[in-house]
């Protein structure tokens, strides 16, 4: 039991994995500065003030957040590195977009003038000498003393945002609205895969295709695209050709595979998280007895019952009751009836010594068996990135 954690189930997160994870991507992709550490969702739930830490010392200098609330929280805790938001931001947090000098996405001339206004308005606060709100004490490498940098987001195939790949015309005479503006820049051309971790790369090679094929018109038409980016976390592992000039790995850093289809011998992860919680009640019960809500588990012999304090808003998912199973002192254990919103029991009568206090491992390994985010995925009818983020979100975290 973590004392710090301040209740009997916790996280815990492999620093020395999560290095070992982005070494394996380096030397996929020839250089941490290639690397953007995508770090949305609190990185997946495993806490993105500390991951980006770890990823810093590696030598990334790029990080990526889904909304304009997490690249804040990543400035206020010190972050000076470029920070993409990748998620659109409308104009009415334009202004907090220049405070804290952030990349955006964008696809809309007219959300690229909010950006370019808001940095004018901040140019104009700076030249007057007055202060600037909300910001970090040493922000004029940040704030509206420079253009909005943007990532031009074309839509490739994946039919979320972006200018569409077959209209290059349609995108290019709004792009040219943006390349008027005083105080906008455009720094690279982003899409994003759709089918890059299935083992039939037919679509993903059609995404790249429609990809070049925008750029080189860009290209054609006078606008310049320092930067490329392209490439997800499959795409790193499988599809070399799409690295281009920025790569964008999520759920690689964090040691699990995109999905079953993507060849695991080609890059070796280790998973950064783990789940664990101690037992707080332990009862023998007889045969007959039922366990949880639904009465859905009848001991068909005496039993031995031990509850924990994790349940689904811990991230347990409560379809898993069924299939679930856990480790306990070398041996595995299923789950007794439904899990419950904060707690749920174990059948350990099969567990020699069992006591008050011992270890569960939900989802980890004891180096003999393991169970892992993959398997809980697997059993539930989602996939792996559902299943890291849900525990990351309430549970303590312990950085080992």
């Amino acid at each position: 039991m973590y004392k710090e954690a301040m209740r009997p189930a916790w996280v815990e997160i492999s620093l020395d994995n999560l290095e070992h994870n982005v070494k394996q991507i380096i030397e996929k992709v020839g250089s941490a500065e290639k690397i953007t550490g995508v770090i949305k969702a609190d990185a997946y739930g495993h806490g993105a003030v500390k991951i980006t830490e770890v990823l810093r010392k590696c030598g990334i200098k790029t990080f990526a957040t889904a909304t304009l609330a997490e690249a804040v929280k990543l400035r206020e805790c010190g972050a000076r590195e470029e920070i993409i938001v990748l998620g659109l931001i409308p104009n009415m947090y334009a202004d907090i977009v220049a405070e804290y000098g952030l990349t955006v996405v964008c696809c809309d001339s007219e959300n690229a003038r909010a950006f370019s206004d808001a940095a004018e308005a901040m140019q104009k606060r700076a030249a007057a000498q007055q202060p600037v709100p909300n910001c970090l004490s040493a922000q004029d490498a940040f704030s509206g003393a420079r253009p909005i940098s943007a990532l031009i987001a074309v839509d490739t195939g994946m039919g979320r945002i972006g200018y569409l790949a077959d209209d290059p015309d349609t995108a290019i005479a709004d792009i040219k609205k943006m390349l008027a503006l005083p105080n906008f820049r455009i720094t690279g051309l982003f899409s994003h895969m759709s089918t890059a971790d299935e083992a039939d790369k037919t679509f993903s090679r059609e995404q790249e295709r429609k990809y070049n094929a925008f750029y080189g018109a860009l290209k054609n038409a006078g606008i310049a695209i320092p930067l490329r980016t392209l490439a997800n976390s499959a795409s790193v592992t499988e599809l070399p050709s799409v690295n281009f000039d920025l790569v964008r790995p999520g759920i690689i850093l964090y040691g699990c595979y995109p999905s079953g289809e993507v060849d695991r011998s080609l890059i070796d992860l280790r998973p950064v998280m783990s789940v664990r919680a101690n037992i707080v009640h332990l009862k023998d019960v007889p045969e007959g007895f039922s366990v949880s809500y639904g009465r859905s588990f009848i001991a068909k012999r005496p039993s031995k019952i031990a509850t924990i304090e994790l349940g689904y808003s811990d991230g347990y998912p409560r379809p898993y009751s069924k299939h679930a199973k856990v480790i306990v002192n070398g041996k595995l254990a299923p789950i007794a009836g439904n899990i419950c919103m904060d707690q749920c029991m174990i059948d350990v009568t099969d567990v020699p010594g069992v006591k008050l206090g011992d270890e569960v491992i939900i989802m980890g390994s004891d180096g003999t068996l393991t169970i892992s985010a993959d398997d809980i995925a697997a059993a539930t009818g989602t996939i792996n990135y559902e299943i890291l983020c849900a525990f990351g979100q309430r549970l303590p975290k312990v950085y080992l």
